[in-house]
């Protein structure tokens, strides 16, 4: 893989999108081909916290897990350019939004439910899906999100390929946009 042109560099890279496409594992490997640092909502939340999602959720709430989020992904978006994977929910907030549409370029992976509901299927740490079927609820998350998350600076679908290859999709996606 050739360098990325510095220009790709300047402004964080917020990817947004459903459970399990891929926004923390493509999103290292991404920050790797651009040389930026790589931060993860989830993990920073988890950090800050003290405790996991799962608990967060069952302790505080939707409402109150989104709202620090929204503090996390703030103060993430004030320490300069980096690759950051958001939470799935995270670009639903209005006041998110808006913080990553002045901070940084937002990327929407988009990916098959089906696909997404076999990844999301093999884990328990997804709180939404805790003991649920996957198909049905990223289903029903994806009629609800999807028109929000179609507000993003750029879409790049994803499909069953290995991560290299989704990153030099979002890197050719990025190439064009700076374009």
């Amino acid at each position: 893989m050739t360098a990325a042109p510095a220009s790709l560099r300047k402004k964080t890279i917020a990817l947004v999108g459903l459970m399990g496409v891929g926004k923390s594992s493509v999103g290292r490997r991404l920050a790797t081909a651009l040389d930026l640092p790589f931060k993860d909502a989830d993990t920073e939340i988890e950090t800050a916290a003290g405790r996991s999602i799962p608990e967060i959720f069952k302790t505080f709430g939707e409402a109150e897990f989104r709202d620090g989020e929204r503090r996390v992904i703030a103060r993430l978006l004030d320490e300069g350019p980096m690759v950051l994977a958001t939470g799935g929910g995270a670009f639903m907030n209005a006041a998110t939004r808006a913080l990553l549409a002045d901070k940084a370029m937002t990327i929407w992976l988009k990916a098959d439910v089906e696909i997404l509901a076999r990844r999301v299927g093999r884990k328990d740490n997804r709180p939404l899906v805790q003991d649920k079927d996957p198909l049905a609820v990223l289903t029903a998350l994806a009629q609800i999100r999807y028109p929000v998350y179609a507000q993003a600076d750029i879409t790049v679908e994803l499909g069953e390929t290995p991560h290299q290859e989704s990153v030099a999709a979002i890197l050719r996606a990025l190439e064009a946009h700076a374009a």
